[in-house]
C-alpha cells in the first residue's frame, strides 16, 4: 500500500479548502453500470457511526491514514466500480485523486450511532440530494431498520421516503438498506437476518417515495439459495448484496456471496470491513477475489 501523507490532506484543509470543490468539479465520470452489467462498490461509511471495530480490534477503523492507504489499494483494482462514504472520506479520497472515473455513494444517513439510545431514530446527518447533486456524485444511500416497538423507526421510515423523492427528482439512484431490527434485553439493536424478515424489509423499503425508479436495494444474503432466490422475488429492483462481517469465514462469505449473484435481480456487491481489513491483511488479493465473484 503506498503512504498516505495526513499532513498534507490536513496543509490543503487548512490552507485552501475550496480545493474539494475544485476536485470534484473536474472528476471525471462514468455511467453507473458499465458494460458487465455489474457493481463492485467498497463500503467505508462505517466511521461516521461511530463503529469503528473489525473482528476483535475495537479500533482498527481509527486511524485514517491506514483507512485511507487501504481504500486508495481497493480502488486501484481492476474491476472496483467505486466506494461508499461520508463526506470526510470522500473529500480525502477526491483530493488524493482516486475517485476519478469511479461511482462516488455518499452516505446520507449517520445518525443512528452504534449503541445509542437513539439509533433507530435514524436522522440524515450526512449528504443530502442536493449536496451529492453540486459536487457531482453519482448516488446516495440510506440505513433504514425498523424496529415494530420503537416510535425512532417512523421517523427513519419517513425521512427516507422524502430522500427517495429528492434523489429522484434529481435522477440520481439512492441505495436503501432496510433490516427489520429489534432490541436486545440488554439494549443492543439486532438485524434480523431471517429470509422472512428479509422478504419483509424488501417490500417495505421497495414502496417508499413517490417512484422507485431510481432505488436500489442493498440487503444481505439470506439462508441458503432456495431461501435466498425466493428472498428476491420480493421485488423487480435491482439489488447489491452487503459484505457485513464474516467472523473470520471469508471463504464462506465468498461461496455465499458467489450463489447469490447468481439471483436475477442482483446485480453486484457492496462490501466494506471484510476486504479493507481481512484477516490475512492483503487488501489486494480479498478485492480481487470478491471482483473475480463478479
Amino acid at each position: 500500500m503506498s503512504s498516505v501523507s495526513i499532513s498534507d490532506l490536513v496543509a490543503v484543509r487548512a490552507r485552501h479548502p475550496e480545493a474539494i470543490a475544485e476536485a470534484a468539479a473536474v472528476r471525471v465520470r462514468r455511467p453507473l453500470v458499465g458494460e458487465s452489467g455489474r457493481l463492485m462498490i467498497v463500503a467505508a461509511d462505517h466511521p461516521a457511526r461511530g463503529a469503528l471495530g473489525v473482528g476483535d480490534r475495537k479500533l482498527a477503523m481509527a486511524h485514517r491514514g491506514q483507512l485511507l492507504e487501504r481504500l486508495v489499494l481497493a480502488l486501484s483494482r481492476p474491476g472496483v466500480d467505486g466506494v461508499l462514504a461520508t463526506a470526510d472520506i470522500l473529500e480525502d479520497l477526491l483530493l488524493l485523486g482516486a475517485l476519478e472515473n469511479k461511482i462516488v455513494m455518499g452516505s446520507m444517513n449517520r445518525g443512528g450511532l452504534a449503541g445509542a439510545a437513539f439509533e433507530l431514530d435514524d436522522r440524515f446527518t450526512g449528504y443530502r440530494a442536493q449536496d451529492i447533486e453540486r459536487l457531482r456524485f453519482d448516488a446516495g444511500k440510506a440505513l433504514l431498520r425498523i424496529d415494530y416497538d420503537d416510535p425512532g423507526s417512523l421517523a427513519t421510515l419517513h425521512s427516507t421516503a422524502r430522500a427517495v423523492d429528492e434523489m429522484a427528482a434529481r435522477r440520481l439512484p439512492v441505495f436503501v438498506e432496510p433490516f427489520i431490527s429489534r432490541r436486545d434485553a440488554d439494549g443492543t439493536v439486532r438485524n434480523d437476518l431471517g429470509p422472512e424478515a428479509i422478504a419483509r424489509s424488501i417490500a417495505i423499503a421497495s414502496g417508499l417515495g413517490g417512484t422507485s425508479a431510481y432505488t436500489w436495494l442493498k440487503i444481505p444474503v439470506a439462508g441458503n439459495p432456495d431461501e435466498m432466490e425466493w428472498v428476491c422475488e420480493t421485488s423487480t429492483l435491482p439489488v447489491v448484496l452487503l459484505g457485513g462481517e464474516t467472523n473470520g469465514d471469508q471463504e464462506g462469505a465468498y461461496e455465499k456471496w458467489r450463489t447469490a449473484l447468481r439471483m436475477p435481480t442482483v446485480r453486484g456487491l457492496v462490501v466494506g470491513r471484510s476486504l479493507l481489513y481481512p484477516a490475512d491483511g492483503d487488501v489486494a488479493a480479498a478485492v480481487d477475489t470478491a471482483v473475480g465473484l463478479l
